[in-house]
């Protein structure tokens, strides 16, 4: 977990890769191959407990002193394929991001300035001896970014209400590698050809970027996660925000400049009112 989801838990949405065991080196594939046969595999919700646990520490743990042996596990089409936590990483990366966010009162409040100069010092000798090293997981709070939504469409929307046992509910997206890089592709191409370069042109780069650096059978995931806490069941449940952006895109295609408009307000809307209750009491 990383030290900006965990600040402003449990208000947080996930994109993660699981990789196929082939595309693991060993000894490392040996660890996740015993790792995915355990009886019972650690959940999101047990990444986030521990990620507190080291931030209410004396004094905080910003990033962990040790990389997480742990992985998220799930199967497509008969492949066990795993996500690593990996949350030493995501934690000097998110570090990063908490420095821009907040100023210097505020921040050394969370992590005093001793604790985040020995992370910034650590991530620097490390990042020397693995310079190729990425995370498995992105993290957004209080939002899902737009251009998370062009890697699936609607028809692979997973939505499970709240159980009665007191579970949360679950919505999630779940695509192919190669679906997700095709259309990738095409939303770019159409940006591209219809608008001017922006700040979601960019973001998808970006995105495409990262997805380049994984085997192409790779499962790509979308989770709602914490997110499911902020929005009312009845709006989560008639969510259906990657159709909305496939919509805007095809009309882009079609020169329908106004019904890409209606479209992208659709969504603007939706995830104005989230991000609107990050300021509420």
């Amino acid at each position: 977990m990383s030290v900006v989801s965990s600040v402003l838990v449990p208000y947080a949405s996930y994109l993660r890769v699981y990789e196929p065991l082939a595309a693991f080196p060993e000894p490392e594939r040996d660890h996740w191959a015993r790792y995915a046969g355990r009886t019972r595999i650690p959940t999101a919700q047990d990444e986030l407990r521990r990620s507190l646990a080291d931030l209410v520490a004396t004094p905080p743990v910003g990033v962990p002193v040790h990389e997480s042996g742990d992985a998220f596990v799930a199967e497509m089409d008969g492949v066990v394929c795993v996500c690593p936590w990996r949350t030493r990483l995501r934690g000097w990366l998110a570090l990063d991001e908490l420095m821009e966010m907040f100023p210097g009162p505020v921040l050394d409040v969370v992590l005093p300035p001793v604790v985040r100069g020995q992370a910034v010092a650590d991530h620097e000798r490390w990042a020397e001896r693995n310079p190729d090293a990425r995370p498995w997981i992105l993290t957004s709070v209080w939002q899902v970014p737009v251009r998370w939504f062009v890697l699936f469409s609607d028809e692979e929307r997973e939505y499970v209400e709240a159980g009665e046992g007191g579970e949360p509910p679950v919505l999630r997206y779940r695509t192919p590698m190669v679906q997700a890089r095709r259309r990738l592709a095409r939303a770019l191409k159409t940006l591209r050809e219809a608008v001017d370069e922006g700040p979601l042109t960019e973001g998808l780069v970006d995105v495409g970027r990262w997805l380049e650096e994984f085997h192409p059978r790779a499962l790509v995931e979308l989770d709602y996660a914490g997110l499911v806490h902020a929005l009312p069941a009845a709006q989560l449940a008639g969510d259906r925000s990657a159709a909305d952006v496939a919509e805007g895109i095809v009309a882009l295609q079609a020169g329908d400049a106004e019904g890409a408009s209606e479209a992208y307000g659709r969504l603007a809307e939706r995830w104005r009112a989230v991000r609107d209750r990050q300021f509420a009491n």
